[in-house]
C-alpha cells in the first residue's frame, strides 16, 4: 500500500475522485436527514397502543447501518473510478496529456485497489441488506459493480449506452437511501399504527432528486464526450459526437437542458409552489443551466466545453443542496404534505 503515502497520496486521491466520493456521501446523508426524516416527522400517526394521540414517525434503520450503506456505496464508486482510469490510459494521454495509472500508480496496484474496493463494497451491501431483512438486495451492489466494470470495458465506447448507464447509476445514489430505509419504516409502522400513510411520499421526494441527477448527469456526459472528441475519434469509439456530429450533440445537450428546466418549474408549480423554492431553482439551477447551454453551443475549444462541464457539475451540486431548503420548508410547515 506504499502508493497511498507520501507524494503518491495526491495521485491516489485523484484516482478515486475523492471530491466526487464526498458528494456521493453528502447526497445520501442529505436524502436521509434533510428529506426522509423531516417528512416522517410531519406525517404524524396514531399508535395502536396509544389511541387518540398523534406522534411523529421516525427512521427505523440504525445510524450505524446507514453509515455502512454510505461507505459501501463510496467503495463501489471508487472502484468504478479506478477501473475507468485503468482502461482509459490511451484516451487520457490524447485528451489530457497525462495519466495516473501506469505512471505514478502501477497498473497492477490499480487493479488491486479496484478489487479491494469492490469486495468491501459488496460485503457491506450484503450486510446492510441482511440487517433490514432483505439479504437478496445485496445483489444490487454486485450489479452496480458489474455495470461500472463493463462501462469502462465496453459501454462507454458505444452510442449513448455509456452515457445512460452513468446517468442511471448517479440517479441510483439518492434512491439507495429510500430503498434501504423504507422497508424498516413500513414493517414497523404498518403493524404499530391505526392508520399508516405508507412510504410512497418518501419515494416521490427522493425520486425527484434522482430524476434531476439523471438528466443533469446525462447532459454533462454528452458535453464531456464533445470535449473528448479527439481522443475518442482516434481510438474508434462510437460516442454521440462521433456518430451524430458535434453540432447535433450540442443541440441534444441543449434540448435536454431545456427539458430539465421545464420539468423543474412544472414540479414546482404542481407540487411545491413556494417562493423560496422558486427563487432557489431560478438563481442556482435554471440560470446556470441556461449559461451552460449557451457556452456548449458556442464553444469550439476544449477549454470552453470544459468550463460548461464544470458549470453543470456545480448545477448538480446546487440541485443536491436544495435538499436543505426542502427540509426547511417541510419542517416549518410551509409546504403541505
Amino acid at each position: 500500500m506504499k502508493h497511498i503515502h507520501g507524494e503518491h497520496l495526491h495521485d491516489f486521491l485523484r484516482l478515486i475522485r475523492f471530491q466526487n466520493l464526498l458528494i456521493v456521501a453528502l447526497t445520501m446523508i442529505l436524502m436521509r436527514y434533510a428529506i426522509l426524516r423531516p417528512i416522517l416527522k410531519a406525517l404524524q400517526v396514531e399508535m395502536i397502543g396509544n389511541p387518540g394521540v398523534m406522534v411523529p414517525m421516525m427512521l427505523q434503520t440504525r445510524w450505524y447501518d446507514f453509515f455502512i450503506l454510505v461507505v459501501s456505496t463510496v467503495f463501489i464508486t471508487a472502484a468504478g473510478y479506478v477501473i475507468n482510469d485503468y482502461f482509459d490510459i490511451r484516451t487520457d494521454l490524447i485528451n489530457r496529456g497525462s495519466i495516473i495509472v501506469g505512471n505514478t500508480i502501477p497498473r497492477r496496484t490499480a487493479i488491486m485497489y479496484h478489487n479491494v474496493f469492490n469486495i468491501l463494497g459488496v460485503i457491506g451491501g450484503f450486510y446492510v441488506s441482511w440487517r433490514i431483512g432483505f439479504l437478496w438486495m445485496g445483489v444490487l451492489f454486485l450489479m452496480v459493480s458489474g455495470l461500472l466494470y463493463f462501462y469502462s470495458v465496453s459501454y462507454k465506447r458505444q452510442f449513448l449506452i455509456g452515457n445512460i448507464v452513468i446517468a442511471f447509476l448517479t440517479a441510483l445514489v439518492p434512491f439507495l437511501v429510500v430503498i434501504f430505509d423504507a422497508p424498516s419504516i413500513y414493517r414497523y409502522y404498518s403493524a404499530a399504527t391505526v392508520s399508516f400513510p405508507g412510504v410512497s411520499l418518501l419515494f416521490f421526494w427522493v425520486g425527484g432528486f434522482a430524476l434531476f441527477a439523471f438528466l443533469t448527469t446525462l447532459i454533462r456526459e454528452i458535453v464531456k464526450d464533445i470535449e473528448d472528441y479527439e481522443g475518442d475519434s482516434t481510438l474508434g469509439r462510437n460516442t454521440l459526437p462521433i456518430v451524430a456530429g458535434i453540432m447535433a450533440s450540442k443541440i441534444v445537450a441543449d434540448v435536454l437542458i431545456a427539458l430539465t428546466i421545464c420539468a423543474l418549474y412544472i414540479v414546482w408549480n404542481r407540487y411545491i409552489n413556494d417562493k423560496l423554492t422558486l427563487a432557489y431553482i431560478t438563481l442556482f439551477i435554471s440560470l446556470p443551466l441556461v449559461y451552460a447551454g449557451i457556452m456548449t453551443i458556442r464553444s469550439n475549444s476544449r477549454a470552453g466545453l470544459h468550463k460548461a462541464s464544470t458549470i453543470l457539475k456545480l448545477v448538480m451540486l446546487f440541485g443536491l443542496l436544495y435538499a436543505v431548503v426542502a427540509g426547511f420548508i417541510i419542517t416549518t410547515g410551509n409546504f403541505l404534505l
